[in-house]
């Protein structure tokens, strides 16, 4: 099973007539639900809301087959999200993140038996209190020996001390068994220039992998996807041509489909991910690459179904 750690929220998505249309969302939410969705046993940890939205949301995701045991409900409203949306279908935020639920997670111990991946990322490592529960919960579980996958999906508008951000990140990486993120992560995370070059985030990335992941998959936007692979090998999957209406849940559809295809193909361990060649890697990014395309081709952030996909 793979456990999913983080914030389910509701984004406010632009409507073509100007009004906000709420769309069920977050960065691990929409992990959850892709990786449900594409027939993977999956489970939730979360802090949900008793509201109308949080409601909404727990049905969104036994609808996509994911368990909820690891969800706890509070009174506290759900956290918001409004998304502005630039010509190119790319999205930016802004949040109303003050006395939501989300933040108030507590450390549910040990994670149960036959837990084979953890995935962290987004506003939950950046929020206190819940940033240094998630924490906790990674160092547990890595130290457990579970494959830890990590996506950051910088949200710099909520981060208050960039350095001590930056910092804070390299001391989970020892920690990481896969580490997922887009070039522009990269980019600020590594505090280089933000039209520096794939080459020089390689660079930073081949010494992010010294101090711990396996491998280090890079989401390019219409340039498709690379990986740095356990032998160090640089392997890139051009995007799958799509009529885009929205980005909104791309790079988590793309989280999500790589943890649905390594549990598919018994890779779900570090030292599997560490030992996967140049031809599983294609195959993993194409699959990931391709499920992304179709959650650009409708809006929000609706990952495909499994009958939407061919598993290679």
């Amino acid at each position: 099973m793979i456990v999913v750690a983080g914030e389910a929220l509701v984004d406010l998505v632009p409507t073509p007539d100007g009004a906000l249309a709420p769309r069920l969302g977050g960065g691990p939410y929409n992990v959850a639900v892709a990786t449900g969705r594409l027939g993977t046993p999956t489970s939730f940890l979360s802090r949900v809301s008793t509201d109308l939205f949080g409601d909404r949301l727990i049905r969104r995701l036994h609808a996509s087959g994911v368990r909820t045991d690891l969800v706890r409900r509070g009174t506290e409203p759900t956290t918001l999200a409004v998304v502005g949306l630039a010509e190119d279908g790319s999205a930016r935020y802004s949040f109303y993140v003050e006395g939501t639920a989300d933040r108030l997670v507590v450390d549910p111990g040990p994670l149960p038996d036959g837990t084979d991946a953890v995935s962290f990322g987004t506003l939950s490592l950046v929020l206190e209190p819940g940033a240094s529960t998630y924490e906790r919960v990674l160092w547990r579980e890595a130290e457990r020996g579970a494959l830890t996958v990590l996506d950051p999906n910088i949200r710099t508008g909520l981060i208050d001390d960039p350095l001590a951000y930056r910092d804070r990140y390299d001391s989970w990486l020892s920690h990481v068994g896969l580490l997922k993120l887009s070039i522009e992560d990269a980019r600020w995370l590594a505090d280089l220039d933000d039209d520096a070059g794939l080459p020089d985030v390689l660079d930073v990335a081949r010494d992010w992998q010294r101090t711990g992941p396996a491998a280090i998959v890079l989401t390019l936007g219409g340039d498709g996807l690379v990986v740095l692979s356990g032998t160090g090998e640089v392997i890139h999957v051009p995007p799958v041509p799509v009529t885009v209406v929205d980005t909104i849940g791309a790079g988590d559809t793309v989280h999500g489909a790589l943890l649905a295809w390594l549990h598919a193909h018994d890779a779900l361990s570090t030292e599997a991910v560490r030992g996967l060649d140049r031809t599983n890697w294609a195959k993993a990014l194409g699959y990931a690459g391709a499920a992304a395309a179709l959650t650009c081709s409708r809006a929000g952030a609706e990952p495909p179904f499994s009958a939407e996909l061919g598993m290679t």
